[in-house]
């Protein structure tokens, strides 16, 4: 019997294993040696892009625009929260938070890879008087969920980049 069992398990392993499934992975191939982002290094922000875009091995945050091959320009950042709906009683039942977050990438020399772009995260949830610590807390898991999944649209659109390569004295453009 258990025998039968482990040789499942081992058949089930094989068999994902052969028809190419994946863990979806959190790296991404940044085109770029070096980016230096204008957000303010204290943000958390600022420590999740740089966490994510150094361990893409290839690309490093700079702090100065001369030593980087691309500046990341921050042209907005707002959150919002809004009623969805209410109680009979006319009290907040459904709530709306999102995250508008502008940007644009360029080269220092005004070459633009990314021109002004937008990417809007929103999410729902309800609220109940009764429970206004835990629906707090389900709030604030919402808004790390959301910069997290705002993170990973950053870096999907900076992995997609094709960046030109700068010409040198010696190295004409092509």
């Amino acid at each position: 019997m258990r025998s039968a069992k482990l040789f499942l398990i081992v058949l089930l392993a094989g068999l994902i294993t052969a028809c190419g499934f994946q863990l979806r992975g959190s790296s991404y191939a940044l085109k770029m040696n070096s980016i230096t982002l204008s957000l303010s290094p204290s943000s958390e922000l600022y420590g999740l892009l740089k966490q994510k875009i150094e361990s893409s091995g290839t690309t490093r945050v700079v702090t100065s625009t001369k030593d980087a091959e691309a500046i990341l320009s921050v042209l907005g950042d707002t959150s919002d929260k809004s009623i969805l709906s209410l109680t009979a009683a006319g009290r907040a039942s459904e709530y709306q938070v999102s995250r508008t977050f502008s940007f644009k990438l360029e080269a220092p020399n005004g070459d633009v890879f990314i021109p002004p772009s937008q990417i809007k995260v929103q999410r729902t949830f309800t609220f109940n008087d009764n429970l206004v610590l835990a629906k707090e807390s389900e709030e604030a898991l919402l808004q790390r969920d959301m910069q997290d999944d705002l993170v990973r649209q950053i870096m999907r659109r900076l992995a997609s980049v094709k960046m030109k390569r700068l010409a040198t004295a010696d190295t004409p453009v092509k």
